[in-house]
């Protein structure tokens, strides 16, 4: 097993003994598959003690280390202080669970290590793939194109820069933003991505018009309009207008029709952030609040969140795959491209977006859409709503709690009663957390803490639900 660590010195990193490695390699599988069937029976997040944080304090390793050793260090040290998201009673942020499936093809990706910037190679082909689904699952034409990225930060952040490419021209790479006023408008529930990906694009958060929002949590469209005709009267220029489909703090979906409307009024950039939300599109009975999402110009979604995706898997779709090759496609020489050979292929994601270094996240989509099929992650989907619902009478119903704001899709924020400050709302998650059965997180309502449930995980049941409103109220009760 020692030469599974070492290798052959000064030569291949493969192992002396491939039947060794593939015993330990199995035990290995064995020890994941084992941790997700029973996740539920373990504790959802726990400290870790300070012999575990010490293993991490150790110098960088000059010598080989057996392989099952280093396997028993992370069952140590690692597996059981993980993040929780895998856990049934995790609501704390928008976070999948993940499944068995997606882990295995992350398996089979890691062996492939295959490098998707481009080339000719069939990664890109499965890509390529999952972008034809998308256009049609979203109603995009077929000048579409999208891109595998982090996360939809990302994805927001590229939509930007398309937004910006388009209103000023690709002489904007090399030229710079200059005296351009440019003005772009989002609703005040908007993700700090959006904010943030202002301050990368070197526009300024102040280039963002936050409008007010509605009882339901949507942009209030008066506001929009009044704040367009300011800027143009001032003599700014609008190039830009978010949507979002399930806003971070309540899961309120834009009136997406009637923005697409005044995008093309206005002649902007239409982008729909749709990370939290977009794939309640695979629900028959959620999918009308989407109305107008295929008429985005650009829409950032998260397969790592609602489709349970394991992590990294964000993406972003584009209505037409030129804008995307206007703002990055650049012309390399240690880049050029052949007719046939490794260097052919007439799609290299190197053009349509930042990276040249790029893994093989496809894969463990495709494989998820393919193993579980669109029906049933429309009906798992609908089902958290559902939990959702359940939660949201459950705290109607106890006279100790306050439901706070609209439950549009999946999100849920409340309070004990009486509590004006929020003080107890975030003293109580906190010993949740540490109770580690449930966790749900805080957020702010009007300046104010409040008990904050996103319901994500496929794995969560009413059981879940009942224990976090238990809880809290026994919690509560304590504290009183």
């Amino acid at each position: 097993m020692s030469e599974q660590g070492a290798g052959h010195g000064g030569g291949t990193l493969d192992p002396a003994d491939w039947a060794g490695l593939r015993a330990q390699a199995h035990r290995m599988l064995d020890d994941m598959l084992d941790h997700l069937e029973h996740r539920r029976d373990l504790p959802l997040w726990q400290p870790a003690p300070p012999a575990a944080r010490a293993a991490f304090a150790a110098p960088l390793p000059q010598g080989p280390s057996p392989l099952d050793q280093v396997h028993r260090d992370f069952l140590t040290n690692v597996l059981p202080y993980g993040a929780g998201n895998t856990h049934p009673g995790f609501m704390g942020w928008v976070q999948g669970g993940g499944t068995p499936v997606g882990m295995l093809a992350e398996m089979l990706a890691a062996g492939f290590n295959a490098n998707c910037g481009g080339r000719d190679h069939m990664a890109l082909a499965v890509e390529r793939q999952i972008t034809a689904w998308m256009r049609d699952l979203y109603g995009f034409p077929e000048t579409a194109d999208g891109i595998f990225l982090t996360g939809a930060s990302q994805a927001n952040f590229l939509a930007v820069l398309i937004a910006r490419t388009r209103a000023l021209g690709p002489a904007v790479r090399e030229q710079g933003l200059g005296a351009a006023p440019l003005t772009a408008y989002a609703s005040a529930e908007v993700h700090g991505c959006v904010p943030r990906a202002f301050e990368m694009a070197g526009l300024g958060r102040a280039a963002l018009r936050l409008i007010p929002v509605d009882a339901a949590g949507r942009i209030e469209l008066a506001a929009l309009d009044a704040a367009i005709a300011a800027d143009r009267a001032a003599g700014a220029r609008p190039f830009l207008l978010v949507g979002t489909a399930g806003t971070v703090n309540s899961g309120a979906i834009d009136d997406l029709a009637a923005l697409a409307d005044r995008a093309a009024a206005q002649g902007v950039h239409f982008h729909v952030d749709g990370a939290l939300g977009a794939f309640a599109r695979l629900s028959p009975r959620l999918a009308p609040l989407f109305d107008g999402i295929a008429r985005a110009d650009s829409l950032a979604f998260d397969f790592h969140k609602w489709a349970q995706v394991p992590y990294d898997a964000g993406y972003l779709l584009v209505r037409d795959g030129g804008w995307q090759r206007a703002t990055f496609a650049a012309d390399n020489a240690y880049l050029t491209r052949a007719a046939t050979g490794l260097a052919g292929g007439d799609w290299w994601p190197c053009d349509t977006g930042p990276d040249l270094s790029r893994g093989f996240r496809a894969l463990k989509t495709w494989f998820t859409l393919k193993t579980y099929g669109l029906d049933a992650l429309g009906a798992m989907i609908e089902g958290t709503c559902a939990l959702a619902t359940r939660l949201a009478d459950r705290i109607t119903a106890e006279p100790g709690l306050q439901l706070i704001g609209q439950v549009a899709l999946n999100v849920v924020c409340f309070r004990p009663a009486g509590d004006s400050d929020g003080s107890r709302s975030a003293r109580i998650v906190e010993a949740l957390h540490l109770e580690g059965r449930v966790a749900p997180s805080v957020t702010r309502i009007g300046g104010v803490p409040a008990i904050r449930a996103a319901i994500v995980n496929h794995r969560t049941t009413a059981a879940d639900i009942d224990a976090l409103v238990d809880g809290v109220l026994r919690l509560d009760a304590s504290l009183a």
